[in-house]
């Protein structure tokens, strides 16, 4: 189909003895730079999963990225980030049709994850935030409610929707097709799960849809960097709060880093994951010469971020 069968570069999710991990990269052709920081927080169990991968497809260089927050375990979530951007870049409208490969995939995920899960004995399910840049496009899909903010012009914009039961569209998408919303805590399908559109959560996938929103940005001189993040950061700290903090940091994963510890400290009681993207509108001045940077893991303890979860 075009891809290259390796893939140029790709995070390799690990969290040793259950820390903090950061990485980060370079785009081979010096136009983008990326970092990662995630964390199980206060949670004694890991259920957040990122990915942050470069490719190469039709002589083009792909950047990937994604952020998928899984319940009832683990299990979606990671097979979504082992998956997702395998189907995406193997669609033969990837570059043609970028949208409807983008819709397409998410679905064959869903599909293909559902099949697997016959015989367990417990729902799983995961949200996904993923952005895909192609050429000057910047490309941003969704489900649930990990959500992704550009910077474009100093100020930040979110560039995708939290997907909730209670929103009206959703509501009556679930309702139409004979499912309930009530009031259990926070608004739940079902009186069960507090968003409405996942990967899994089978006894709900009738009302649980995994079809994204996705919406296009033109990569330009105004965007200067992109927040992709679970929603263990966007309960703590507000779209402005995280363009403000990231804004004045240059390196991609000391900027995800930052959102991190910072979501911790303010009392996030989730896991929590990072994903910072950074454009650059001179691709000589920024970048250096350098051509290829490889990326890697860092098990990280930052200050102040305590590795215990019951902390």
């Amino acid at each position: 189909m075009g891809y290259l069968n390796s893939v140029l570069s790709s995070s390799s999710q690990v969290h040793a003895d259950d820390g903090p991990v950061s990485g980060g990269g370079l785009s081979q052709n010096g136009k983008f730079s990326y970092g990662y920081a995630s964390s199980p927080g206060k949670r004694s169990s890991m259920e957040d999963f990122y990915e942050t991968r470069i490719d190469g497809v039709h002589g083009q260089i792909v950047g990937l990225f994604g952020v998928f927050d899984g319940h009832g375990g683990a299990r979606a979530a990671e097979y979504v980030k082992q998956n997702l951007f395998s189907n995406l870049i193997r669609h033969p409208k990837f570059i043609s049709d970028t949208p409807a490969a983008i819709a397409d995939a998410y679905n064959q995920t869903d599909s293909e994850f559902l099949k697997s899960e016959n015989g367990q004995n417990r729902d799983a399910g995961s949200t996904a935030s993923t952005a895909i840049l192609v050429g000057d496009r910047l490309l941003v899909a969704n489900v649930g409610d990990s959500r992704a903010v550009i910077c474009r012009g100093g100020n930040a914009i979110a560039v995708s929707r939290d997907h909730k039961p209670d929103q009206s569209d959703e509501r009556q998408r679930i309702e139409d097709a004979g499912g309930f919303v009530m009031w259990a805590g926070t608004w739940r399908v079902g009186g069960v799960l507090a968003v409405s559109r996942a990967f899994g959560d089978r006894l709900l996938k009738q009302y649980v849809v995994a079809d994204p929103e996705i919406q296009e940005e033109k990569v330009d001189s105004s965007l200067e960097f992109l927040i992709l993040a679970s929603d263990g950061l966007w309960d703590v700290v507000s779209n402005e709060e995280a363009v403000g903090m990231v804004k004045a940091i240059e390196d991609p994963e000391e900027g995800a880093k930052r959102l991190m510890t910072e979501a911790y400290q303010r009392g996030s009681a989730d896991n929590i994951t990072c994903v910072v993207v950074r454009f650059f509108s001179d691709q000589t001045g920024a970048v250096g010469s350098s051509s290829n940077i490889i990326p890697m893991d860092h098990g990280i303890m930052p200050d102040r971020v305590s590795s215990d979860p019951s902390t």
